[in-house]
């Protein structure tokens, strides 16, 4: 049974969903080839899609995969905004697709975004005469935004809706705020293909990656077709697919509770995910959960199994064994790795697992994966120049000094627009008020400055929000690391909610030199994730939880408050919670907590939360995968 109203395709990660879509891609342009037609594709731009993009652009190069046949139309373009800046999604699929492959300049279609507003009504009526007049679009492809937006149509967008000037909503406004520097130069509006025009194309393939697009995607595909998310009316196209990967597909109930639509695999970690599922549902502890109340939720078969008693027991002792006090043993000293992508997310994230390592006597290093240098505002830029000009002027600086740093430095900053790529001096200074923070902060956790690392590296060195693909000398980076301190124990962030990418590239590139490494003789670390700023493990899924007295939520707090660049308002908070790291920190792990006591295990202030690598899924979770082809 499935109470599913649209094709769903399910993979073990977004990078097998893009290539999936990639191939559907390369398909559509063979047989339209084969044809004697063009291929008429629909194009979506952002980190979703990108990978689409780069597997397709790999074709193009190595396989010879030939686009001189092909049309293309983009769905969206904000305005006004001029096709060159560095925000426009001119640039975007230039960068990312279009100046690699042999598109035809007369071919490429994107909405204007520097059309004279009285020229607006019209441009968008000749757009979609382009598209009728090419024969349609054959593929289109498609994000969508935590409102269930496809495209810029925003909820409340009808169904029959063209291509039109449309304002954006205060979520999507905030979504972009990244790209832009800051939502106050993110545009009011934007041109979009509307809801109608979207669902004319012969195939949909919409992609969507990480936990915080799961309880937007069940609502899409298993709830009652609304304007008020606009991707429900996907249902309602005869050939639309989604593509997730497990985590975007968390919450559909053939993913969180199959049990309720028949008969399941059942195994160790699907029953631990059921009495977890059926005690939250009913607020009562895991030790009280009756036969009855196995019943009643849909689980007889479960309670077949040993009956309610013994599942109980066994999921109760499980959650029991993942508290801790001592995440690293206290038998002897161990060398621990902590590896933070940005130079905030170890304290932020397991501050007070750092400092419990330390006081335990392990020797903790702690890695920075890349330098934070695009957090940090020009301000903070401004007053740190401020203050060497003034500090060395006490203390007799020459005067062709003074007049480097106004150059290099004011000069720029005085003529700097919003979303400039900063110059090498003002990145370099901004890397530096990231480091110094960070060493800060790791002393004040008690580990050493010479056990604080820095590998700064290369993929996120782009100047620009978007990254690059992780590469060699990443891996390299990494590696070094691993051969110099040999960690018998390491911790790494492995959420994919991080909305710029940022922490997914970091665990690409660590995995990857793991792997390296051990395949040359070395040491085989175990291996612990923790997650960002914007999500937590849920408790079937956690193997370690670290409790937290009152003091030391305080002492973490002090040790968040040492990134004062990151302090008040970050540069990117993330589009759906304004609040400051150490308050989602804070509340993040007081609802673990709870969650925990809920459960009817022991009642603490605040846990932190890790899983261990690799995570391991049920056998009910593995069967719905959907295979490579």
């Amino acid at each position: 049974m499935s109470i599913e109203r649209a094709a769903v395709k399910i993979f073990g990660s977004a990078g097998q969903a893009a290539l999936a879509v990639a191939r559907r891609v390369a398909a559509v342009i063979r047989r339209r080839a084969g044809e004697g037609r063009p291929a008429v594709l629909g194009l979506a731009t952002g980190n979703t899609p990108v990978n689409v993009y780069r597997e397709l652009v790999r074709m193009h190069r190595e396989e010879g995969l030939d686009f001189a046949n092909v049309v293309t139309f983009n769905l969206d373009e904000y305005w006004p905004i001029g096709p060159s800046a560095l925000q426009s999604y001119h640039t975007w699929m230039r960068e990312n697709l279009f100046g690699h492959v042999n598109v035809p300049p007369a071919n490429i279609h994107i909405p204007s975004s520097d059309v004279p507003q009285a020229d607006l009504e019209a441009h968008c009526r000749a757009y979609e005469r382009a598209i009728a007049d090419a024969g349609g679009i054959d593929l289109q492809i498609l994000g969508i935004g935590r409102s269930g937006h496809i495209g810029f149509n925003e909820p409340g967008s009808a169904r029959d809706s063209r291509t039109r000037l449309v304002r954006l909503d205060r979520m999507t406004r905030r979504s972009a705020a990244s790209d832009f520097f800051g939502e106050e130069n993110v545009p009011d509006t934007a041109i979009t293909m509307g809801v109608g025009t979207i669902l004319e194309a012969r195939e949909i393939a919409l992609l969507a990656f990480g936990e915080h697009k799961a309880a937007i995607v069940r609502r899409a595909v298993e709830e009652d077709v609304s304007a008020a998310v606009a991707a429900g009316f996907l249902q309602q196209h005869p050939d639309a697919t989604f593509y997730l990967d497990e985590a975007a597909a968390a919450e559909l109930t053939r993913m969180a509770a199959p049990w309720l639509l028949g008969r399941c695999e059942w195994d160790e970690l699907l029953a631990r995910q059921a009495v977890i599922w059926l005690a939250r549902r009913l607020e009562k502890p895991i030790l009280k959960l009756t036969d009855e109340d196995y019943a009643e939720g849909g689980l007889t078969e479960l309670r077949t199994r040993g009956g309610a008693e013994r599942n109980n027991i066994a999921v109760f002792r499980h959650l029991m064994g993942t508290i801790t006090g001592h995440p690293a043993g206290r038998e002897k000293p161990k060398t621990v790795a902590v590896f933070s992508p940005h130079p905030d997310d170890d304290v932020i994230c397991m501050g007070g697992t750092m400092m419990r390592l330390v006081e335990d006597g392990h020797d903790v290093h702690v890695v920075y994966m890349v330098s934070g240098f695009l957090s940090v505002f020009d301000h903070d830029v401004a007053r740190y120049a401020d203050f060497v000009r003034q500090f060395n002027e006490i203390f007799g600086l020459k005067a062709g000094d003074l007049t480097a740093i106004e150059q290099t430095v004011d000069g720029y900053l005085a003529r700097k627009r919003p979303g400039d790529v900063d110059t090498a001096e003002v990145q370099a200074i901004k890397a530096l008020v990231r480091r110094t923070e960070a060493i800060d902060a790791a002393r004040f956790c008690g580990v050493g400055t010479d056990r604080v690392h820095f590998l700064d590296m290369p993929f996120y060195n782009t100047g620009k929000v978007q990254k690059l693909q992780v590469g060699p000398d990443d891996v390299a980076a990494v590696r070094k690391l691993l051969e110099a301190v040999r960690p018998e124990m390491i911790f790494a962030a492995g959420d994919l909610s991080d909305p710029h990418g940022t922490h997914r590239l970091c665990l690409e590139a660590a995995l990857a030199a793991l792997d390296q490494h051990a395949a040359d003789g070395g040491n085989a670390p175990e291996l612990l994730l923790y997650r960002g700023a914007w999500q937590e493990w849920e408790p079937r899924q956690i193997d370690l939880a670290v409790p937290l007295s009152p003091a030391e939520v305080r002492r973490k707090r002090f040790a968040i408050f040492r990134h004062q660049s990151q302090k008040d308002r970050a540069m990117f908070p993330g589009p759906y919670d304004s609040r400051e790291f150490w308050q989602r920190a804070e509340e993040r792990n007081a609802t673990t907590a709870a969650v925990y006591d809920a459960l009817g295990l022991p009642e603490y202030t605040a846990l932190e939360a890790f899983v261990r690598h690799p995570l391991h899924r049920s056998a009910h979770a593995a069967a719905q995968l959907t295979p490579l082809e």
